[in-house]
């Protein structure tokens, strides 16, 4: 019996520590009406199916049922490459926490993406990280951001635990 217990409170022990690990703390406010609309990703982690893409946007758009259409494309290798398009779907599941969109590409699985960072006052800039650290995307409306904006989201998912030593600059130079 008193093995049972012992073995209970170590495993609800590491589930607890690992949910605690996961409390990422998102943007407070969020209008939805500025966030929609293109990205270009400015920075990305490697990631398997963006690899060797360029000009990468993300575009989101409310539709008419109220769920949001996510369109990711880009070209691999440059602007006469192949033109990869991935369609998708977002939705902000708790209005309590507008940071925290769930996305998916893939029938019923969902993702969570979470906006740490945001240019709230005109919505020029953005960082994104999956729960668990492995995806980080700097966004802009524009296909460059200044060097010290950068600068300032690279230091924030440092600080989140982020490994930027990963980043791929997205090359964006031809649109």
């Amino acid at each position: 019996m008193k093995t049972k217990i012992i073995i209970f409170l170590t495993l609800f022990t590491i589930i607890f520590n690992l949910m605690a690990q996961n409390k990422i703390e998102t943007v407070k406010n969020l209008s939805l009406d500025k966030y929609l609309g293109k990205w270009y990703e400015i920075y990305r982690m490697p990631f398997k199916y963006e690899k060797d893409l360029m000009n990468v946007t993300a575009t989101y758009a409310l539709k008419k049922n109220g769920k949001i259409s996510v369109l990711n494309e880009g070209y691999v290798g440059g602007p006469n490459g192949k033109h990869k398009i991935a369609n998708g779907k977002a939705k902000i599941p708790d209005i309590n926490q507008p940071g925290r969109l769930r996305v998916s590409f893939f029938g019923p699985f969902y993702a969570d993406y979470l906006i740490v960072a945001l240019d709230t006052e005109n919505y020029q800039w953005s960082l994104v990280v999956t729960k668990n650290l492995k995806q980080c995307w700097i966004l802009a409306r524009r296909i460059s951001l200044p060097q010290e904006t950068v600068n300032m989201l690279i230091e924030k998912a440092k600080s989140l635990g982020v490994d930027v030593s990963k980043f791929i600059k997205v090359d964006q130079s031809w649109k």
